[in-house]
């Protein structure tokens, strides 16, 4: 059985080690952040309150883990997000701090359980579920997704699901099987403009994978919104980006977030530069005009960031969610 408390012990201490090793080492200095990254730490009665019933129901999120900047901000607005299928991801992304490795196929079954034990506790309105890459699996992950959708609406229906998937390869009957389970929102991130794609992401994952991806998504379950993240602050132009928001609305993706790449480790990616928040208000602004229903943009947006907002977004348009 895959001890993923052992796993998680693993990656924490990796990450101790790293940061302490810059220490010592000390001949790079961390890029100095702007003043707009300094955030509240989380806190308060309802922050407390859940993360003890989180933990005496043994379940962790991503929220958690990842020490989201957003933490108390979502979680007040019954808003969480979840990891599956383990965290040792089969690719390994320059811009992401997650152990690469091969998981040799183990599924921890459990997660189906734990991800409608998760809605339950939190009592959440919105629940997005996310994963590593896992080209070990034959369908890449794409029937546990489903099964995890699947036991959330039956046990909480009340909960709306997001999920954040890999490419599955690009293999559509792996994608048909996750759309058959009917999830709120697709979501897959195109992470970065066309030129730095090989720079940035994976040799195995694509631009146009992405966007061939999205583009079927939306084409065979046109009732589902499809979703899409990019980072800036990695060397990409202004240009780029406005091609990309094109790319992205030429095959009718709903939302589109941006926010701004921090450097996990000196082993990573160096940032480019700092986008100033009034930059974030200028690529909302444009991303609107351009058709996207739904966008969030700022230094500290993630993919899942204010993610229940979309619904609010479509109730106050009229549209019957």
């Amino acid at each position: 059985m895959y001890d993923y408390d052992e796993q998680r012990e693993k990656i924490k201490k990796k990450r101790e080690m790293a940061q302490e090793l810059l220490k010592k080492k000390n001949k790079q200095s961390l890029e100095k952040k702007p003043d707009w990254f300094k955030i509240r730490l989380p806190g308060g009665d309802n922050y407390t309150e859940l993360k003890k019933n989180l933990r005496d129901n043994k379940i962790w999120t991503v929220c958690e883990e990842a020490s989201c900047p957003n933490l108390t901000e979502c979680w007040d607005a019954k808003t969480a997000t979840m990891m599956i299928l383990g965290g040792t991801c089969t690719r390994a992304c320059k811009f992401c701090h997650v152990d690469t490795g091969n998981p040799k196929g183990v599924i921890n079954e459990e997660e189906i359980a734990n991800a409608a034990n998760m809605a339950k506790v939190m009592s959440l309105n919105y629940l997005v579920i996310t994963s590593v890459d896992r080209d070990d699996l034959h369908d890449y992950g794409a029937s546990h997704f489903a099964k995890v959708i699947e036991s959330v609406r039956d046990n909480h229906p009340s909960t709306l699901v997001e999920v954040l998937v890999p490419d599955f390869n690009g293999v559509e009957e792996h994608m048909v099987t996750l759309g058959n389970a009917k999830p709120f929102v697709i979501a897959q991130n195109i992470e970065t403009v066309e030129r730095l794609t090989h720079t940035v992401r994976d040799r195995r994952a694509g631009y146009q994978q992405t966007l061939n991806c999205l583009k079927f998504y939306k084409e065979k379950f046109p009732k589902i919104s499809t979703k899409t993240s990019i980072m800036v602050g990695l060397g990409e132009e202004k240009d780029e980006i406005l091609e990309c928001m094109d790319d992205l609305r030429a095959v009718d993706c709903d939302i589109v977030t941006f926010g701004q790449y921090l450097r996990p480790t000196q082993k990573h990616l160096p940032v480019s530069r700092y986008y100033k928040p009034e930059e974030f208000e200028d690529l909302k602004k444009i991303a609107y005009e351009k058709g996207f229903k739904f966008v969030a943009s700022g230094p500290l947006v993630r993919s899942s960031y204010k993610a229940a907002d979309y619904l609010k977004h479509l109730k106050n348009q009229g549209h019957d969610v």
